[in-house]
């Protein structure tokens, strides 16, 4: 009998725990340090677990061992998670962009079916329970808790990154596989509300539009993103800020020009506009085309008065608004911190590991999974696609 322990009871750790429990010679013992398992999954997708996406392949997939995560998403693809949930019972339903979300449209309904798989009489679920060491003996470990050490076989590391410290994130994975040799490259909150100048945010927050994004620093463009676009108090947020988000959050400066035009050929509407409503105020120019505040807004960003007739507007200031719905440039400052992030960008570097199995190849019997690892990948359901890959994977213990 192998006793294999699993440290960290979220994503990749629960589905580490079910794939080694289908070898009945494997007794698994999973740790969490929560009063609960999953409790970071319940805050994925806004509260609906965004649980893969269907086009999950490398080229949305980040980190500094570009490829690595190449063997694992191939022997687990998305296909394979849609089987592994259709087995626990889960229903979903699959949306835009290859999103797939719980029929439920509730992240409690993944949390609960992983929840039940666990009631096996070979897994032993310990919450509240951190561990604190991993200890080499012969050819075995000794994981160190406040409850005693434990005899493994096998230990998998699955404790997840530092994003999200207010539903489970840590730095414990870290800090329990340096004295082990691994080490780690530099952590950035990943995912996460853009920090900018707040003169045209704050006075359209709550505004969500779909655009392209651009990220700029000294004229070279460093990432671009498109999709949802929301406007908060302090910057952007949404899909299509939270992917350009490991950049900027590297950079800390720069220039986000967004295109609000989308496929709209922004000066045939403003002269139909002009010459159907003569006597509209340039305010209204953007209307039946953008939000109106952002409408409003985007003529104010073009320096165009808003009280100006339509009539009066010349063919600059025509220019000026469309140009202005196609660049509209608002100065970075920043990132929020680990704290509202979703992901860790960063991690234990892969040059460590096994990219076949997730073995250490330093300590053999040892593996690493999930965000701990220095994988992260765009929004939409990718993360959680590598954090189930890469569990199973590991559960697979090397066969």
């Amino acid at each position: 009998m192998n006793n294999v322990v699993i440290i960290g009871g979220g994503a990749s750790g629960m589905a580490a725990a079910i794939t080694a429990s289908e070898d009945k010679n494997n007794n698994i013992i999973l740790l969490e340090r929560q009063q609960r398992v999953g409790k970071k999954l319940l805050s994925t997708g806004n509260g609906r677990c965004n649980l893969t996406n269907t086009g999950a392949f490398s080229g949305h997939y980040h980190g500094s061992q570009p490829g690595f995560p190449d063997a694992v998403l191939a022997g687990f693809t998305p296909d394979d998670t849609l089987r592994f949930f259709d087995t626990l019972g889960l229903s979903v339903s699959r949306e835009y962009g290859g999103r797939v979300y719980p029929q439920s449209n509730s992240a409690n309904s993944v949390v609960d079916v992983l929840r039940f798989a666990l009631m096996r009489d070979n897994i032993t679920v310990k919450t509240s329970c951190p561990a604190r060491k991993i200890e080499r003996r012969g050819e075995g470990f000794a994981v160190l808790t406040d409850e005693g050490a434990i005899s493994a076989d096998f230990v998998i590391v699955s404790c997840g990154g530092a994003a999200g410290a207010r539903v489970g994130g840590v730095h414990d994975g870290y800090e329990l596989l340096k004295p082990l040799g691994h080490k780690c490259t530099r952590l950035l909150p990943s995912l996460v509300q853009l920090i900018t100048d707040p003169t045209y945010p704050r006075a359209l927050k709550g505004v969500r539009v779909m655009a392209k994004l651009r990220l700029e620093n000294d004229g070279e463009a460093l990432a671009q993103s498109g999709g949802e676009l929301q406007f908060t108090e302090t910057g952007l947020s949404g899909p299509a800020a939270f992917d350009i988000s490991r950049a900027a959050a590297k950079t800390g400066r720069g220039v986000i020009h967004i295109d609000l035009s989308g496929d709209t050929d922004i000066e045939y509407k403003l002269r139909t506009r002009i010459k159907n409503n003569p006597a509209l105020c340039a305010d209204d120019a953007l209307t039946g085309v953008l939000h109106n505040r952002l409408g409003k807004m985007t003529v104010k960003y073009a320096g165009v008065p808003g009280s100006m007739p339509l009539d009066k507007l010349t063919d600059a200031d025509i220019a000026a608004i469309a140009n202005a719905c196609r660049d509209f440039a608002i100065a970075l400052r920043g990132v929020e911190d680990f704290d509202h992030a979703q992901v860790t960008a960063g991690g234990i570097k892969t040059t460590g590991v096994n990219p076949e199995t997730l073995e250490s190849w330093f300590v053999p019997h040892l593996f690493i999974t999930g965000e701990l690892l220095d994988v992260d990948a765009d929004c939409g359901g990718f993360n959680l696609q590598w954090a189930w890959a890469s569990g199973v994977t590991a559960g697979r213990l090397g066969k």
